[in-house]
């Protein structure tokens, strides 16, 4: 098996790299996670999903490929210019909400319905709020955070905060987890 071979990726996707190099973004997501998502929200007919760490949109991209019609998504990001590309490329798909705010405040203030599967790739939501986020997913349903294992851009110290994360995931009794040394470094989490 050649797991380098990706042949599902999104059509938009090369225009979100060629975006990502023109603006000088430096945090774009991997192929692999992309995949991964795509292919545990398409396990999820109807779902609800919640990304945190919109970026640019590559995650987003795969995110929606593997949504049906009748699936819906929101998509949080504090950094406008990001959010404002994003919606160049996504805003006119009614199933997509993009919101421009602080992750942590957006966790704090929400109070809809459950998700059946929450992509954490930003600070709040993976290293803060993290009991907030927890309990946005429904039973049954996946908490994915990347970026487990050293990257080159960590700032020192920073193999504690995941460290931390991890135990305090490992712990806890309504959560079955698996961890993957694959990719950047994967976490998946069932809530029992």
């Amino acid at each position: 098996m050649d797991d380098t071979n990706i042949q599902d990726i999104p059509k938009i996707h090369k225009e979100i790299i060629r975006k990502s190099k023109e603006i000088g973004f430096t945090m774009p997501s991997d192929l692999y996670v992309g995949s991964f998502l795509k292919t545990l929200i398409a396990s999820k007919p109807k779902g609800r999903f919640l990304e945190i760490g919109t970026g640019i949109g590559l995650s987003l991209s795969w995110m929606i490929e593997g949504m049906d019609n009748d699936a819906k998504l929101i998509s949080v990001d504090n950094d406008k210019s990001l959010i404002d590309i994003a919606i160049s490329y996504f805003g006119k798909d009614e199933r997509v909400d993009l919101v421009c705010k602080d992750g942590a405040d957006w966790l704090k203030e929400y109070s809809g319905a459950k998700f059946d599967l929450i992509f954490a790739d930003a600070w709040p939501g993976k290293y803060s709020e993290i009991d907030e986020v927890l309990d946005l997913v429904k039973v049954g349903g996946f908490y994915l955070i990347d970026d487990m294992t050293k990257q080159p851009n960590w700032p020192v110290g920073h193999e504690d905060n995941v460290s931390t994360l991890t135990a305090y995931l490992e712990q806890r009794e309504d959560l079955q987890l698996t961890k993957m040394n694959w990719s950047t470094g994967l976490i998946m989490v069932v809530k029992k």
